[in-house]
């Protein structure tokens, strides 16, 4: 009778079978162990080229060009935010989050460009290796170039921490291991490649991140599109249940035209502030690989946008009630649930790729800034160099051990707004004779003070983001204060000439179909209105696809015909504290 009874039980009644649990999960962590192998070795091969001296560590001798440039931007610049923060966005908002990342990415690259191809040139001739060489060089004060190196390590530590906190959550929820475990693996390895390999080993896995990150992430839309009935059906059905998800204002209401253009806003000021991102125009070839980068910017940016933020929309038909926190989850969760234990975790990869991607490029630079800002190494050698990135690896470790509830509300709060303001400083040095480092000073104190008072709410920005007045009250102060301030000294006329770049007329008339594009993109006339769908998507959504794809058009047009840039400065010419 027992024995009849026990063949009967559910299958679901019974005990796992450990056996094939154990089996599953040595698989798991093999496929993980092997890719993170795989990123060491890399940077085991370029360790004797990185440590013949400082510009071949830091920057790979100066020479990333069209290709390189391109994958290493694109990579260091889609962190753990792409995968899991925009899925779980997606989620959280909808369909409403797409045109802020991919248009307004997109059009970040314009930034980049306005900063970016100055300092290309500039560092060539004046032998740049971290972002506060120049400011050093362009406003000769050593007390704001401390501050400005100062506020990228404060601002962008937060960032690099979310890359581990990333990782521990990924590997907890696919692969078993535990939280503060998975984090200090993925840590562990991303040191161990910088300290190897520098900075080319950080581009080289970048390239082959970056196509993971694009191969495998588009393999797990279809899979989940494909498991879920398909991408029309599923999209049809969450709308069915959650259609403020395909609304332009987002399921929370949370998309209002002022956040929209606060996230635009945020975008174009911070981005080109990284000192991941700007380290790289010190370390590009020349300005054509530049340009070849933000040609190809809006094209990828919306790609692989669409896709994070569909897997985060779909992610409701699977998993309808998370948790804000628990929708960081979803695309790990959704591997979990409609992909085999290997499959799932070979594409939890493509995960993995973006955040370490982000990672390497950060510990790298903020390395550079530590060593050559701060403490002044002048041997040749980088065993501090060196050092200094296992320490920074630590302490972002640390700080992960406290992780956020969401990614994007931390970052933009922290990292993002802090770092904005070093703009005005920046673009004011390179097209403003006028530009004073007293007023630079005055408008990075007032612009963190005032950061800090929207981070703990002490003041408040209805219906947009801090950013917005955070940056306007920044830049009105470091116009003021400069044109109160005595007009420089002779020497301070002399950088000024050999460094700013005047805006003329055709620079000027060259900005106006940018600036119609950005008027096009605010199309508030889809707020609150019933979307219509098509083939699963609202057109709304086809309609910033099709403004991205005419803004890489644009840069293609305008920018490659773009003039010369003036001459550099003789190559013997090299400022005091610049290094070669």
């Amino acid at each position: 009778m027992l024995e009849a009874q026990a063949t009967q039980t559910p299958e679901a009644d019974r005990p796992p079978n450990r056996f094939r649990t154990g089996v599953v999960m040595i698989a798991r962590l093999s496929i993980v162990l092997v890719y993170l192998l795989a990123m060491l070795v890399i940077g085991i091969v370029f360790r004797r080229q990185s440590s013949r001296n400082k510009v071949e560590f830091f920057l790979a001798g100066r020479g990333l060009g069209r290709v390189l440039l391109f994958f290493t931007m694109a990579a260091t610049n889609f962190s753990a935010f792409t995968i899991f923060g925009l899925s779980g966005a997606g989620y959280r908002i909808g369909y409403a989050f797409l045109p802020v990342m991919g248009f307004g990415t997109g059009f970040m690259a314009l930034g980049m460009y306005i900063v970016g191809r100055r300092i290309v040139q500039l560092s060539h001739a004046r032998g740049y290796v971290t972002p506060s060489d120049f400011i050093s060089d362009r406003y000769g004060s050593r007390a704001l170039k401390w501050l400005f190196s100062l506020v990228l390590v404060v601002f962008t530590l937060p960032y690099l921490a979310i890359q581990a906190v990333a990782s521990g959550r990924s590997l907890e929820s696919l692969v078993g291991i535990p939280y503060a475990g998975g984090a200090l693996l993925v840590t562990g390895f991303i040191v161990l490649y910088v300290v190897f390999g520098g900075m080319r080993s950080v581009v080289w896995t970048d390239v082959v991140q970056a196509v993971m990150m694009i191969v495998f992430t588009l393999a797990a839309f279809i899979l989940i599109a494909w498991k879920s009935g398909g991408f029309v059906r599923v999209n049809r059905e969450v709308y069915a249940s959650f259609p403020g998800l395909f609304s332009r204002p987002g399921l929370d209401g949370s998309m209002l035209p002022g956040v929209w253009f606060g996230y635009l806003f945020l975008w174009f000021f911070a981005d080109p502030m990284f000192p991941q991102l700007f380290q790289r125009f010190i370390a590009a070839r020349d300005v054509r690989s530049l340009k070849s980068t933000v040609v190809l910017y809006p094209l990828i940016t919306t790609f692989l946008f669409f896709l994070t933020v569909s897997i985060g929309v779909m992610g409701r038909h699977a998993f309808p009630g998370l948790t804000p926190r628990e929708s960081e989850s979803v695309f790990p969760l959704l591997l979990g649930k409609y992909a085999s234990p290997v499959l799932g975790t070979l594409l939890l990869t493509g995960g993995l790729a973006a955040l370490m991607s982000t990672m390497d490029s950060q510990l790298l630079t903020l390395s550079s800034i530590v060593t050559l800002d701060f403490v002044r190494i002048r041997r040749r050698e980088v065993l501090v160099e060196r050092l200094v990135v296992v320490a920074l690896g630590a302490l972002g470790f640390l700080i992960a051990l406290r992780p956020p509830a969401t990614i994007l509300d931390f970052i933009n709060r922290s990292s993002f707004t802090g770092l904005a303001v070093l703009a005005p400083t920046v673009i004011g040095g390179l097209y403003w004779k006028r530009a004073h480092a007293g007023a630079a000073a005055a408008s990075i104190v007032a612009g963190e003070a005032l950061t800090a008072l929207f981070y703990f709410n002490v003041l408040r920005a209805p219906g947009t983001l801090p950013v917005v007045p955070v940056v306007v009250v920044t830049a009105a102060v470091f116009v003021l204060v400069s044109l109160t301030l005595p007009d420089g000294t002779a020497a301070g006329s002399r950088r000024a000439a050999g460094i700013v770049l005047p805006i003329g007329r055709e620079s000027a008339a060259r900005a106006i179909p940018f600036v119609l594009l950005l008027a096009l993109a605010c199309d508030f006339w889809a707020w609150g209105r019933t979307p219509n769908l098509f083939l699963g998507l609202p057109l709304w959504v086809w309609y910033s696809i099709g403004l991205a794809v005419i803004l890489s058009g644009a840069y293609a047009v305008f920018l490659r015909a773009s003039p010369g840039l003036g001459q550099f400065p003789e190559q013997g010419e090299l400022r005091k504290g610049t290094r070669g």
